[in-house]
């Protein structure tokens, strides 16, 4: 029982106990007003928009998104790319006063030497991508294959011009974040030298 003395354990336990004294009933309250609210909403919806079609909510089901990769144009002048690599995290890590923006100091010797082993691409190495897929509530975590069925990306967020695509789904701006799958096994292997994991995998070039 020797966690139950960890530091950690016991700063969750207290959360815990707070939220379910004192938050946990409230919450659950309004989440069921919202809910009922949200009939009325989608209700509303149909009623305007008649000759639209409206899929069912996919809540607690496994949900398939498909789309392609790709930049977007939120506005005028303003243009994104589809990919982010390894440079920026080097050049976020400048802005000295953000403290989420600090990297590990293993990460930084990898960058610095381009030590970056099979997972170069181009002299760096990527980090993440956008593409038209929907993503939502509960979608962090989902993999994200290609065509053939590889694991390519792990989705984990959307751009922030995306964050209406639950009431408002617009392709034009609509974009989710992955985590470039290069960059995970750069991660594993170069720089957590964890080979275990890495006999485990079957990589494909």
């Amino acid at each position: 029982m020797e966690f139950l003395k960890d530091p950690i354990f016991t700063i969750y336990s207290e959360y815990e106990n707070f939220y379910r004294t004192n938050i946990q009933k409230r919450y659950f309250e309004i989440a069921d007003s919202l809910d009922i609210l949200y009939r009325t909403y989608v209700e509303g919806l149909m009623h305007m928009q008649p000759d639209k079609r409206f899929f069912p909510d996919a809540n607690s089901t496994l949900r398939i998104a498909y789309g392609r990769v790709g930049g977007f144009s939120p506005s005028d002048g303003v243009v994104y790319d589809y990919y982010t690599t390894i440079d920026g995290i080097y050049e976020k890590s400048q802005q000295r006063d953000v403290p989420d923006y600090v990297p590990p100091k293993r990460l930084m010797e990898l960058y610095k030497a381009k030590d970056y082993g099979p997972y170069a691409v181009n002299g760096t190495v990527p980090v993440a991508f956008i593409a038209s897929n929907h993503t939502t509530g509960g979608n962090s975590g989902s993999p994200v294959i290609d065509a053939e069925g590889n694991l390519v990306g792990v989705n984990f967020d959307r751009c922030w011009e995306s964050t209406m695509s639950d009431v408002m789904f617009d392709p034009n701006y609509c974009r989710n974040i992955s985590l470039d799958i290069r960059y995970a096994l750069f991660i594993i292997d170069k720089y957590a030298g964890a080979q275990n994991i890495m006999n485990e995998l079957v990589v494909v070039r």
